[in-house]
């Protein structure tokens, strides 16, 4: 599992007094202050000391150490951890996506196919990004209909690739095609 878990990223100031523009990974906004004080990759601690969901994900913050303009300004592209222990205990078939990066990934009968990468959301839902065994990449819906299961204690998850599309039918060429 990972011991650290990314929590949000300063998307840039906000006002004179030191607030910034947090995009969040966490449930709700606000919860981004819920696991005790959050730190950089560099090992800075950030105590959050007030914060304000502005949509669903993204909130206003303020940090007990930022109190200028120039300071937030200096924040941004700053990713906030937490420790893998402060977050709950998942219930059964609950993780997190952190959980997920470096499982095996297989076909229905067992065969390897490669590792995740990570999760991604473009906007349009998860995605799972798999890295193949033969260092190439593929990216699937995280759903059940093409990763129906997960099993993060045996380190592994199995894909139900999708068929290949098609993109012409035999015979009629696509515009632009020159016979």
């Amino acid at each position: 599992m990972a011991a650290d878990i990314l929590l949000g990223v300063v998307l840039g100031a906000h006002g004179l007094k030191g607030e910034v523009k947090v995009r969040t990974f966490t449930e709700t906004p606000e919860r981004l202050a819920a696991y005790g004080p959050l730190h950089d990759d560099q090992g800075r601690i950030f105590a959050v000391t007030h914060i304000k969901a502005i949509d669903a994900v993204s909130a206003i913050a303020q940090f007990d150490q930022i109190c200028s303009r120039d300071a937030a300004e200096r924040l941004k592209g700053c990713e906030f951890f937490v420790t893998r222990a402060a977050l709950p205990q998942t219930e059964a078939e609950e993780f997190y996506h952190a959980d997920l990066i470096g499982l095996r990934v297989e076909d229905s009968e067992g065969r390897l196919i490669g590792h995740i990468r990570g999760i991604h959301n473009f906007g349009a839902g998860d995605v799972v990004d798999i890295e193949r065994s033969d260092g190439s990449e593929a990216l699937l819906p995280f759903n059940r209909q093409f990763v129906p299961v997960v099993e993060i204690a045996a380190g592994r998850v199995v894909i139900v690739p999708p068929e290949e599309v098609e993109a012409r039918s035999p015979g009629r060429p696509i515009r632009g095609d020159v016979e």
